[in-house]
C-alpha cells in the first residue's frame, strides 16, 4: 500500500506580544496561559491524528513562543523538537518588541504593483519580504532531506506562508503577493502521493481542537 507523506505545518498560538500590543518579528515573546492550553489542545490533536507506529520529524522556530509549542507537541507525541532559526518570524529590526502604533507610523507599505519582494519597509534592520522568504525556503529544503513520512513544522503566522508555498514548489518569485490566511495556533495539513508524487493543501489554517 502506498504511503502519504504528510506535513503538518502549526502556527503558535497567543503569546505576550499579542495581548501587549507589541511588534512581534524576532521579539523573542512567550506563550501565555491561554497560548499554554491551545498548544496542548494542538499537541492532542496531532497525537489523534498521526499513527501510533510513526515517528515524526518535529522542527520549530528557536524563538520561546514557537519552542514551548514544540515541546508541548512533542510531549505529546514522545519526540523532541529541531530548533532551526530559518523558521523565525520575519525580522522588523528596531521595530521588534516596540508597540505597534510605533511600527504603524514608519511602515512604508509595498506597492500594489512593481517591486514587492525587495520593497524597503522603512524600518532599519528589518528583513525584506524575499529575505525572510528565502530563509525559510532554506529551512523547507534542509528538512525535506531528512527520511520521515511525516514532518511538524512549528513556525510564525507569516513564516508559515512561505513553508507552504516552499513545499507546494512556488518559485519565490511568484510570492510577491502571495498570502494564506492562517490564524494564530492553527494546523495546516499538507499531503504529498507516493503514485504521481502531487502535492496537495489537504486543510488550511485549522484552529478549532
Amino acid at each position: 500500500m502506498d504511503r502519504m507523506q504528510r506535513v503538518y505545518v502549526v502556527t503558535h498560538p497567543e503569546s505576550t506580544h499579542h495581548v501587549e500590543g507589541l511588534v512581534g518579528g524576532w521579539y523573542d515573546s512567550t506563550l501565555t496561559a491561554r497560548g499554554i492550553a491551545q498548544a496542548e489542545k494542538i499537541g492532542a490533536f496531532l497525537r489523534d491524528a498521526i499513527p501510533g507506529d510513526t515517528t515524526p520529524l518535529l522542527i520549530s522556530s528557536d524563538l520561546q513562543r514557537t519552542a514551548q509549542t514544540a515541546a508541548s507537541i512533542g510531549e505529546a507525541l514522545g519526540v523532541e523538537p529541531v530548533l532551526d532559526a530559518d523558521l523565525r518570524e520575519k525580522s522588523y529590526g528596531v521595530a521588534g518588541g516596540r508597540p505597534q502604533a510605533w511600527l504603524d507610523e514608519r511602515f512604508i507599505f509595498p506597492p500594489a504593483r512593481g517591486e514587492r519582494l525587495d520593497h524597503d519597509e522603512g524600518i532599519e534592520g528589518g528583513e525584506t519580504k524575499r529575505q525572510a522568504i528565502e530563509r525559510a525556503y532554506a529551512a523547507v529544503a534542509r528538512w525535506e532531506a531528512h527520511a520521515a513520512d511525516t514532518r511538524i513544522i512549528v513556525t510564525h503566522g507569516g513564516t508559515a506562508n512561505w513553508v507552504i508555498a516552499a513545499w507546494m514548489g512556488i518559485p519565490v518569485e511568484a510570492c510577491a503577493h502571495a498570502a494564506f490566511r492562517l490564524p494564530s495556533g492553527s494546523v495546516t495539513i499538507l499531503e504529498e502521493d507516493d503514485v504521481f508524487h502531487n502535492r496537495t493543501l489537504v486543510s488550511l489554517g485549522k484552529s478549532e481542537f
